[in-house]
């Protein structure tokens, strides 16, 4: 996203050396040597720190040792008891379940349309004890991958603190991965939705998710937290990322959270703020780790090594959405995500082929197999009863439970029958990218039908590249290069392009930087959770993104 160059400002020129990172405070020496010292320091924090260390040891003892299937059994048990008084527990015999199979015979799988045309359209905003016990007093406002429709999605106090402990998680693995630690003598920087939250009735709200978190966030983490509450509740997202990067210079800023795409518009905007910043380190010399989620990692990879470069910092994923924290990276960036068996939730997975059935086999975690598609479904202290939450997962192990997320049950290209998912065209783009040496800030493909006079149609890449040069031969070996990945990859795509009888060779249209902010924009999905569409199957979404790239002079 171009931002216009600003004219300098004396808050802006304080600290400006890039060896000291933009910070506004004396040095001392640490376990690293000099490092810029944290408005945050004090004797104290070392205390402080060891007993966080202990604490990780302990922790990740536990996790260790974890018998997953108990775990699992006692979360439902302890789920159902609490929700047995609810209409919903009413309706479906809460109060005489005791295994696992009493209750997957008892509740049937829904979707969020389903629950909300049941159970909380009629009751909405004041959903009490429908189901579970009291009035829900936030709502995440979330919109469909593909369609763009917006849903709202209940959230509890208990969901919530569900989801700081699995936070913690993140930090007690990021712990147990490097020799010396500081992450909390600094900020722990999020970049989310506003905090500003809309009264649906008395003492009752909706909003962005991340915004709902940081806004209800326990005391104690505040001092912790950037931005503060003035900067995290704008709402226009291209003003609050200026004013988020001149306060952010200043900052002592140790972790970061956000989706990759969002952080590297971010970054870009420090860039033009700090003349002679090439890397990270150049700005925030004690940054320590990113954790990043929402979307495939894949294509961002090489651009955020190349940000890093010079700084013993660490990516980590984690798996979340509105309905909770599930999974996070417990080994090194890659490496699949551990599921969080104690994160307020319990997991059924239902193989993707048989969801829509009329009798799908509902597995749990006592008896999932590696290497199969499943259609992740949750059970939640949110009053989530087997939701079909629209996330395709595929076990590498089960003892402990590490998954990788495969993409959509609705989120998948197939105009041709070729019946490609989401983790295969992101492996695609991504490896094609690394190899011609480009980073890509964002992508989106769908499908073009075939023309009067023609018999097949092919797949069109709307791609924003870091480099707008990106030409001539080098594009020519991106687009054969996810053509032949996926060749590799899936055996319908295979036969399809096999004679060029069932599609032809992918198209590339290369989009200006700030294309697809342009077009978030034009949607109103512009920031926050909102993220690009990648696999576009809804052919009027697909339309009206050519539409735009076309009439802009955004895509050639």
């Amino acid at each position: 996203m171009p931002f216009p160059e600003p004219a300098a400002s004396a808050a802006d020129s304080v600290g400006s050396s890039p060896a000291r990172g933009g910070l506004r405070h004396a040095t001392q020496i640490g376990e690293r040597g000099w490092e810029p010292a944290s408005p945050h320091y004090s004797p104290l924090m070392h205390p402080f720190d060891k007993g966080l260390k202990i604490y990780a040891r302990l922790r990740l003892a536990r996790l260790a040792h974890e018998d997953v299937e108990a775990s699992q059994r006692r979360m439902l048990r302890k789920l159902v008891a609490k929700a047995a008084d609810t209409r919903f527990g009413r309706d479906h015999g809460f109060s005489s379940i005791r295994t696992v199979e009493d209750y997957q015979s008892r509740v049937p799988l829904r979707t969020h349309d389903d629950f909300w045309r049941e159970y909380w359209q009629p009751h909405f905003p004041r959903i009490d004890n429908i189901t579970w016990p009291g009035v829900y007093p936030f709502f995440a406002m979330s919109s469909g991958t593909t369609t763009g429709m917006n849903k709202y999605i209940p959230m509890t106090r208990a969901l919530m603190d569900a989801n700081s402990n699995a936070i913690g998680d993140l930090f007690v693995h990021h712990y147990n991965n490097v020799v010396r630690d500081r992450v909390f003598f600094g900020k722990i920087f999020l970049i989310g939705g506003s905090t500003d939250i809309t009264e649906e009735a008395a003492g009752i709200g909706s909003g962005d998710m991340s915004g709902i978190e940081v806004k209800e966030a326990p005391f104690y983490a505040r001092p912790w937290l950037f931005p503060p509450p003035d900067l995290a509740l704008i709402a226009n997202w291209e003003e609050k990322i200026d004013r988020l990067s001149r306060a952010a210079l200043k900052e002592d800023i140790r972790a970061m959270i956000g989706l990759p795409n969002w952080l590297l518009v971010f970054f870009e905007r420090c860039f033009q703020l700090r003349p002679g910043a090439r890397t990270l380190a150049d700005i925030w010399p004690n940054l320590e780790v990113i954790f990043h989620g929402g979307m495939s990692f894949a294509p961002y990879r090489q651009r955020f090594r190349e940000l890093l470069s010079g700084r013993p910092a660490e990516t980590r994923e984690l798996y979340a959405a509105s309905e909770g924290f599930f999974a996070s990276a417990d080994r090194g960036d890659g490496e699949g995500l551990r599921l969080m068996t104690h994160s307020g939730i319990f997991y059924e997975f239902v193989p993707k082929a048989e969801l829509g059935s009329p009798k799908p086999t509902r597995h749990w975690i006592g008896n999932v197999v590696p290497g199969v598609e499943y259609a992740l479904v949750l059970t939640s202290c949110a009053g989530h009863w087997s939701y079909i939450i629209g996330d395709t997962v595929r076990f590498l192990e089960t003892r402990p439970p590490r998954i990788v997320v495969t993409g959509r049950t609705k989120y998948y290209l197939s105009a041709f029958g070729e019946h490609l998912i989401a983790e295969e065209v992101e492996d695609a783009v991504g490896k094609a990218a690394e190899a011609i040496g480009a980073d890509i800030s964002e992508w989106s493909v769908g499908a073009v039908w075939p023309k009067a006079g023609e018999s097949v149609g092919t797949h069109r890449y709307y791609v924003e590249f870091a480099d707008p040069a990106v030409a001539g031969p080098a594009l020519d070996r991106f687009r054969d290069l996810i053509d032949a990945r996926l060749v590799a990859l899936n055996e319908d795509y295979q036969r399809r392009r096999a004679t060029g009888l069932g599609m032809r060779s992918p198209e590339i249209r290369v989009v200006k930087p700030g294309g697809y902010a342009a077009w978030m924009k034009s949607r109103g999905k512009l920031g926050g959770q909102h993220k690009v569409p990648r696999l576009i199957a809804d052919q009027s979404l697909f339309e009206g993104l050519q539409a735009f790239m076309a009439s802009g002079g955004y895509a050639r």
